[in-house]
């Protein structure tokens, strides 16, 4: 029986995966598992999102990966895609995660994300890799290198809804410790 080594969290906008994901991290960091990547959040100011935030799992460096008011870079819906700071802070959390730690974290493959050169080839390396893999994917994006993802034999996609975010980070910890107690063993 093949591992699912690459596990894939989606559902609609607003459904839990970040924070479903954090949870996730949060447990297998308290296991003594060296866990990295990047994580994506939404900033709000009064009441109203103005941008994404992305963050260093390891180093705790923040940047921003699109906002409102920013006058250059690819235009995802009425938010502006901060090139520097995705390939600087998020791409570069991730390659240091599958050079330094056991399981790489990648928060979100979608449609911002998916403007970087260097992020896309960031991914499709760890996808290759050997290495336990949870990322988020954005629901409804169609782009070459998710599909890849989804339909990969190693993959197992998770659906995050009302009534199992809670229990799904306890799921996640459970498969990325049987990857990782299996890699041991020698049975991958």
């Amino acid at each position: 029986m093949l591992l699912k080594r690459v596990l894939l969290l989606t559902g609609k906008p607003g459904a839990g995966k970040t924070t479903v994901l954090i949870k996730a991290v949060n447990i297998l960091k308290e296991k003594g598992i060296c866990v990295g990547g990047m994580i994506s959040r939404e900033v709000r100011e009064e009441d109203a999102r103005v941008g994404f935030e992305i963050w260093d799992l390891v180093s705790r460096q923040r940047g921003w990966l699109a906002r409102i008011n920013q006058k250059s870079g690819p235009q995802v819906g009425k938010y502006r895609v901060n090139l520097s700071d995705l390939d600087a802070v998020g791409a570069a959390a991730i390659e240091e995660a599958l050079e330094k730690c056991l399981v790489v974290i990648v928060d979100e493959i979608g449609p911002m994300e998916l403007c970087s050169e260097k992020f896309k080839r960031v991914v499709q390396n760890v996808l290759e890799s050997h290495k336990p893999v949870v990322a988020t994917i954005h629901w409804k994006a169609t782009d070459k290198i998710i599909k890849t993802a989804k339909s990969r034999q190693d993959a197992e996609i998770f659906t995050v809804t009302q009534e199992n975010r809670d229990k799904l980070p306890e799921t996640l910890v459970r498969c990325v410790l049987n990857i990782l107690n299996n890699k041991k063993h020698g049975l991958c």
